[in-house]
């Protein structure tokens, strides 16, 4: 399996164009089978994530088209198999969110239960509940979620037990063709549900209060064609907010949005960054000063997001001071810790809360990879270290960031791609 192979202690200089936001490609893309109208998406990123949502959908019998931009054309009109299979599903939790669009159209799905990444326990309980109450009967046996909705599926008002991005848009996607009204009281705020919402509505849907956390969606009898630009990818986007930072650099970040990042810009200025802003571009100078320790606990939007613990815990660890780090969401977010210690970094484990005690310099090491984000903590502690970084199982970070090595190289990084045994 390749590695990365990284000689930091080098400042980033330059810009990069952020990709399209991979948590908001992967629902819309799911969401394409509500319509038999083609649609046609824009800034979609180049993701094994994406390549495997293609592909389960084009298992079903949907026509996608892409071009050499990677934009897609989806054609849903001669779907014929109604089943996600545990080889393609177990490789990426978003699968999961076929089955309101299943449901919804063809009142059938028999979806595998989830995998992905290994950072605790996501239970699909909220979304099965929500699909029970607009009437769908549904057996989980031999690891399938086994949907039929004998007729057509009838607005509910749910209460969600916790907030869930995949539960919010799973019966958000099941309302939009419903009888009647549905309504989803406690769902996520994300920036990605609201995009969802926004996509669905340019299809001729009625959802309002997306990015709220009451949302109300009016069952319309069918969906057109349209096309649709998927938003910028932010935790992309405070991930090389936080490369440059880590390594007292200076950046531009270009068709990013920072509306949907002020807890993270929050932090980095905090963290000692000068950030400006613009419509759709970000830029940090740390005038190459050692970033500053900060504190902060993970939360559903708009609180920091859990996404960016493990980028931000790589900045504390060469920071001055110590930084103390709460995690919320999940249990097992914290496996990326024993690799930074491998690095030198100084770092106490109590429960879910991490204790950072900044040192002037990280020492290269072997490294390997444990889930997404923690692959990128690791590159990001690689870039700042003195000497020669490896990290190992990089197929994690391929399932998140287009082009990583190459957009770092863009920003003066010594990075390579090489073969080798993980």
């Amino acid at each position: 399996m390749d590695k990365l192979i990284i000689n930091g202690n080098i400042p980033l200089q330059g810009e990069i164009r952020i990709s399209g936001a991979k948590n908001a490609a992967l629902p819309i893309i799911a969401a394409s089978l509500l319509t038999s109208a083609p649609v046609r998406l824009s800034n979609i990123p180049h993701l094994h994530d994406v390549t495997t949502i293609i592909s389960l959908l084009g298992q079903m019998g949907v026509s996608l088209t892409l071009d050499e931009r990677f934009n897609i054309e989806v054609n849903a009109s001669d779907v014929n198999c109604f089943h996600a299979p545990y080889e393609l599903v177990r490789t990426m939790r978003a699968s999961i969110l076929v089955l309101g669009p299943l449901l919804g159209r063809f009142g059938e799905a028999n979806v595998s239960l989830p995998g992905g990444c290994a950072i605790g326990t996501r239970p699909v309980d909220q979304h099965l509940k929500g699909l029970r109450a607009m009437g769908a009967e549904i057996e989980v046996e031999n690891g399938y979620i086994k949907a039929k909705a004998k007729k057509k599926l009838q607005g509910a008002t749910i209460v969600m037990d916790i907030i869930t991005v995949t539960g919010t848009e799973n019966i958000m996607m099941a309302g939009v063709l419903a009888s009647g009204q549905t309504i989803i009281h406690n769902a996520a705020r994300e920036p990605e549900v609201e995009d969802l919402a926004n996509y669905l509505n340019a299809l001729g849907a009625k959802i309002t209060g997306a990015g709220t956390s009451t949302i109300v969606i009016d069952g319309v009898k069918e969906l057109q064609s349209g096309s649709y630009q998927v938003l910028p990818d932010r935790i992309e986007t405070g991930t090389y907010l936080i490369a440059a930072a880590i390594t007292r650099g200076k950046v531009k970040l270009k068709n990013t949005r920072p509306d949907i990042l002020e807890s993270v810009l929050l932090k980095l200025e905090e963290a000692g960054a000068d950030i400006s802003t613009g419509a759709d571009w970000i830029s940090l100078d740390m005038k190459g000063n050692r970033p500053r320790a900060v504190n902060f606990s993970t939360a559903p939007f708009p609180a920091f997001p859990t996404d960016m613990q493990a980028q931000m815990m790589a900045l504390n660890t060469v920071a001055e001071g110590t930084g103390i780090i709460t995690e919320t969401i999940f249990e097992n977010r914290f496996m990326h810790v024993q690799e930074l210690q491998r690095m030198g970094a100084q770092i106490a484990l109590k429960g879910n809360t991490a204790i950072c005690t900044g040192i002037e310099h990280l020492t290269g090491a072997q490294t390997m990879a444990t889930d997404l984000r923690a692959s990128a903590s690791l590159v990001l502690a690689g870039l700042a270290a003195r000497g020669e970084t490896s990290v190992a199982r990089i197929y994690h970070i391929d399932r998140g960031y287009e082009c990583i090595e190459e957009k770092l190289t863009q920003l003066g990084a010594r990075i390579h791609r090489s073969p080798g045994n993980a």
